[in-house]
């Protein structure tokens, strides 16, 4: 006579398989992506009416990254360290010249009237560009804008951009405002 095969009880390996799923879960950290922090501009109005606006040379400043990493700022050959003082001296034109960007008094709620830069800065990138220069390229123009909030608010409240209240960055973002534009990418050797 055959004995009988005895059989494994497996209606607690569900729950065990359970737990441990719920274990790792519970456990496991995710990557989260960090990306640029920008901000696009608001949506247009349906009813808006589309401007054709000219921007004057003169205020316009192209930072091209071409695909052998090689960095140019208006006509110059620049490294990556002298972008931030180039597009400060840019933006801000202290000694008004004719080559540098206009300025426009604008009044400033909170704040009365102020020149405000009418700078450009136009950033181009070429398909091949690693993205490593990319990064560096993005970060000194962050600089930039940064150090002349920074210098714009300690001269008018006594405190760093980062330290002041909600009003008084906003009035810091009007007078200094961050005018970056990207382009697609795209062969920028040839121009």
């Amino acid at each position: 006579m055959a004995r009988p095969v005895p059989e494994i009880n497996a209606g607690s390996t569900a729950d065990i398989a359970f737990l441990l799923l719920i274990f790792f879960l519970v456990t496991t950290t995710m990557d989260v992506d960090a990306g640029l922090q920008r901000r696009l501009p608001p949506m247009p109005d349906k009813d808006q009416q589309q401007s054709d606006a000219r921007i004057n040379k003169r205020n316009i400043i192209v930072v091209k990254i071409s695909s052998s990493d090689r960095l140019f700022a208006g006509d110059e050959i620049l490294d990556v360290s002298q972008l931030k003082d180039k597009i400060i001296e840019f933006v801000t034109n202290p000694a008004n010249l004719d080559n540098l960007p206009e300025k426009e008094v604008k009044e400033i709620e909170g704040f009365g009237p102020y020149p405000v830069s009418k700078g450009v800065i136009s950033l181009q990138n070429d398909r091949g560009t690693s993205y490593k220069s990319y990064i560096e390229v993005q970060n000194e123009l962050v600089k930039a804008i940064n150090e002349i909030r920074d210098n714009f608010s300690m001269s008018n409240f006594g405190k760093k951009y980062i330290a002041l209240s909600e009003d008084q960055q906003r009035i810091v973002r009007e007078a200094i405002p961050s005018n970056i534009s990207e382009a697609e990418p795209k062969d920028v050797t040839k121009h």
